[in-house]
């Protein structure tokens, strides 16, 4: 019974200990910052160029999924990361039972519509067919596109996982068509217009800023964020690595590296 009861004592003070680590607030010299490879990485490369000159130093971890830079972030291993939008964070929060929170804008992979037939979205006649996602994430997030463009309205209760089901006004009777995300634009000019995510367009060749007759905004609510544990929001570091993403270098370096098919996701 008391090596029990002495067992227990050392798993409570374990317990506590890691608490206490994750409740610390963060170095105010050092960051360690996980991404994903790619354009997320070669971002955050430019944002730490400007933290340093603020005398914060950014270490980059480089992660190949989706679910490590969350998982490494509320463990203690990383001080913030870089790579999701708040939907896909909002679904792992409540999958995991972690509280990790948004603290700014970085980027938008922007979603655009693209025709063969026609040159402008106003140009769609009464009864066109549209092409969007099967899967429920993109599918939601084209009806998103066509709501704030004015072409149709989704049913208040049902906008964050909305469906074509949820299509309560439809003024020019669009046909909805649902097809699988990477095949859309093998099978653009089967469909008047259709909706298609930025990386199944670039793979075909297509650009999102030069192609497209919608493209997604900034109001989007899949703007990737920076992301750091609830107890680290508002410690001054994270303004100051918020700060330095949101520079204008780093806004110059998207433009000019990107050309459109991924734009910065905040305000000046």
């Amino acid at each position: 019974m008391k090596k029990l009861a002495l067992l227990a004592v050392i798993l409570l003070s374990g317990i506590l200990a890691a608490c206490g680590k994750n409740a610390e607030a963060l170095s105010e010299d050092k960051l360690i910052v996980g991404v994903t490879a790619g354009p997320q990485e070669q971002i955050l490369e430019v944002a730490a160029e400007v933290a340093e000159e603020e005398g914060l130093e950014i270490e980059i971890k480089t992660f190949s999924d989706y679910v490590l830079p969350n998982t490494t972030l509320d463990e203690g291993d990383l001080d913030a990361n870089s790579y999701q939008h708040k939907p896909f964070l909002d679904e792992f929060n409540e999958n995991h039972n972690t509280d990790l929170v948004p603290v700014g804008e970085t980027i938008l992979n922007p979603m655009g519509v693209y025709s063969e037939k026609y040159d402008s979205i106003e140009d769609l006649p009464q009864g066109a067919t549209f092409g969007l996602p099967n899967d429920p994430s993109n599918g939601s997030r084209s009806l998103f596109i066509l709501e704030e463009a004015g072409l149709i309205t989704l049913d208040e209760e049902s906008k964050e996982t909305a469906s074509i089901h949820d299509v309560i006004d439809n003024p020019l009777d669009l046909e909805f068509v649902e097809l699988d995300a990477a095949q859309i634009p093998n099978q653009l000019s089967e469909v008047d217009a259709a909706a298609i995510n930025t990386n199944f367009a670039l793979g075909a060749g297509i650009s999102p800023k030069d192609d497209s007759i919608l493209l997604e905004s900034t109001n989007s609510p899949y703007v990737n964020y920076i992301v750091v544990r609830a107890e680290n929001e508002d410690d001054p570091v994270v303004e100051t690595l918020v700060n330095a993403y949101q520079s204008d270098k780093v806004k110059a370096f998207i433009e000019e590296e990107f050309e459109g098919s991924i734009i910065p996701g905040w305000e000046d």
